[in-house]
């Protein structure tokens, strides 16, 4: 009997692993999808602010190219930062690690 026990005991430890790590990968599909979200949200932010940068002082005159080329370079910025910034959170992550 003891050793039903026992299998019952393993059954249990297994399918609360199983779960961990089912629940793992779900975290891990959230992080993704979060930082997919707030690229989204920064380019969007930096589109507007340099729309707005070039709207404020001037009324009917636009130079859409020049505006676009500043969009691009504001979000290499931006991109750059966020590489940056993931770079670093990867780096403290490793050094936690060990």
């Amino acid at each position: 009997q003891n050793e039903k026990e026992l299998q019952d005991v393993v059954k249990q430890q297994e399918e609360k692993m199983f779960q961990l790590i089912d629940k793992s990968g779900e975290v891990t599909r959230l992080k993704a999808e979060v930082s997919q979200l707030k690229r989204s949200l920064q380019r969007a932010e930096t589109e507007a602010r340099v729309l707005w940068e070039e709207m404020r002082g001037k009324e009917h005159q636009v130079d859409t190219a020049y505006v676009q080329e500043r969009v691009m370079l504001r979000r290499e910025v931006d991109k750059l930062r966020l590489l940056l910034l993931e770079k670093k959170d990867e780096n403290l992550q490793l050094t936690d690690k060990y």
